[in-house]
């Protein structure tokens, strides 16, 4: 992977896929991802750290902002759990992710002093209490879930009257390469795919948070091969896991004729990948909450 970010314009390949639809994303098969992929993940992780880092620092601009519960939604192995805790040393940050194996990573970067609390569960469950959280610091998390209004009224939920979500997720142009170039050899999804920034914003509104700010970046990442960066997706959990993809073995002879149409946007000896990264800004305010049962799994 080349250790650089680089912007540019992209042109839109892909219809908006339905967020609502339970079946674009095989939950368990998401899960068992991000278990396996805990051991290699912060390795792969460079875009995701940037970006984050880019959303992390979006906080600086709340002045006198000193919140009490903090909630990092889809924290994976804790690189942002633990910033949380650097910043807001008073704060009680819990790391919320689907995959254990995620947390119990992010549990061995704090001290016996300085640790998260650890919280195992779904984004569109969430096991809090209602307006128990003052800030929802979501990375790459939103893009997983199976219904995006669900998922909205638990941040609604779970908010404090006034309080704050920040979140990043990818856009539809993510990846766009790589959908093209299986497209030339089946039918069969095999990139996941992702809400575009407008809808991501009417669903907040939807939902009754407030002042929605969206605004959105173009990364490219580049490899030697296609297979470098399926073997990255792999790495970070983040493949193929939509419930209408094939369970079969993607045959040789398939693969090959994706392999050659990506060969197609090489350039100065390197393959692009395209990265279009959601970052979004809202607020609670007060309204009748969504009570759920509050039986949080507490690692």
């Amino acid at each position: 992977m080349d250790s650089g970010f680089r912007r540019n314009d992209a042109t839109r390949m892909d219809e908006k896929p339905n967020m609502n639809n339970p079946s674009t994303i095989d939950k368990l098969a998401m899960r068992q991802a991000f278990e396996k992929a805990a051991a290699t993940y912060d390795e792969a992780a460079a875009l995701q750290r940037e970006a984050g880092q880019r959303l992390f620092e979006r906080l600086d601009f709340l002045r006198d902002f000193q919140p009490e519960i903090i909630v990092d939604l889809g924290a994976g192995t804790g690189h942002f759990t633990h910033a949380l805790l650097q910043k807001f040393k008073k704060a009680n940050v819990i790391a919320f992710d689907v995959a254990q194996a995620m947390l119990k990573k992010a549990k061995k970067r704090g001290t016996f002093f300085h640790r998260p609390t650890l919280l195992c569960g779904e984004i569109e469950k969430l096991p809090l209490k209602d307006k128990s959280v003052d800030l929802l610091f979501s990375n790459f998390c939103l893009q997983w879930c199976t219904d995006l209004d669900q998922a909205c009224q638990e941040f609604q939920r779970v908010l404090k009257p006034n309080a704050i979500l920040l979140f990043t997720t990818f856009g539809p142009d993510t990846l766009k390469e790589l959908r093209q170039s299986w497209l030339q050899a089946d039918n069969n999804p095999h990139v996941n795919s992702f809400a575009d920034l407008h809808d991501i914003g009417d669903a907040l509104l939807r939902n009754g948070l407030a002042n929605p700010v969206m605004d959105m970046e173009i990364f490219t990442l580049h490899y030697a091969s296609v297979r470098d960066l399926m073997r990255e997706l792999k790495m970070l959990g983040a493949h193929n896991v939509q419930s209408a993809r094939s369970l079969q073995l993607t045959g040789k002879s398939h693969l090959q004729v994706m392999e050659r149409h990506y060969e197609t946007f090489r350039c100065d000896g390197q393959l692009p990948a395209t990265y279009e990264v959601i970052y979004g800004h809202a607020t609670a305010h007060p309204r009748q909450s969504y009570s759920v049962p509050f039986n949080p799994k507490i690692l």
